[in-house]
């Protein structure tokens, strides 16, 4: 029996919405390969000889990340929270770099309040290679989450945990710097500081350090 045309074009729209996820269109369910950095970190993003501290934060030089990419198949999920500039600026800078460099990218939005450690939580069950944040909302939950799950590697951009285990890497500077646990905002807080350019770095001066396996601490850009 022919099925009515209204069901046909239903699932195929069903369909174009699953394919559609990633940019990459791969079955996550299935391994692959462990990422790894294609290219090498340039001068100036961390001293070998004096590594950082757990914890600890670096200010590498300008630019010194630009060499570094991921390995074909990288999965990530991005994970956001909020409809203010800074974040919504984070989420296109993610969504760029993705592109640009063929990152197979899903995105979570979290819409509630109450839905943000089940917005991590669904992140992890994913399976990616990295989870990558974006808004302050998301930030106690993080910290909530994070410690208990380190065998996944997370990514904060534009803010911090304030007490990151060594699977949480954070990039962030004095225009941003939210590091929740009812701290506030600092107050060198600047909403005009999210230029695309800085989000920009942010998002590849943050996966650099990662697949280089500098993480657990906390990437400075101020030099902006």
């Amino acid at each position: 029996m022919r099925r009515p045309i209204r069901a046909v074009a239903t699932l195929a729209a069903a369909a174009a919405l699953i394919a559609g996820c990633g940019s990459g269109g791969d079955d996550w369910s299935r391994p692959h390969p462990s990422p790894a950095p294609v290219g090498a970190l340039g001068p100036g993003f961390v001293d070998p000889s004096a590594p950082p501290t757990p914890e600890g934060t670096v200010t590498p030089a300008a630019g010194s990340w630009t060499g570094v990419h991921p390995s074909k198949g990288y999965r990530v999920v991005l994970i956001s929270a909020g409809d203010d500039r800074p974040t919504q600026e984070l989420v296109t800078a993610v969504k760029e770099w993705a592109k640009a460099e063929d990152v197979d990218l899903r995105t979570i939005v979290a819409k509630d309040p109450h839905d943000l450690i089940p917005t991590i939580t669904r992140a992890m069950d994913m399976g990616p290679d990295l989870i990558v944040s974006a808004g302050n909302d998301l930030i106690d939950p993080m910290a909530t989450v994070t410690a208990s799950h380190l065998s996944q590697q997370f990514l904060v951009v534009g803010a911090e945990v304030a007490e990151p285990t060594h699977n949480v890497t954070a990039v962030d500077w004095s225009g941003a710097s939210f590091r929740g646990e009812g701290l506030g905002m600092s107050s060198t807080y600047d909403p005009a500081s999210f230029t695309p350019e800085r989000c920009s770095a942010a998002i590849r001066a943050g996966v650099a350090a990662v697949l280089n396996n500098w993480t657990g601490i906390v990437i400075w850009l101020d030099h902006f």
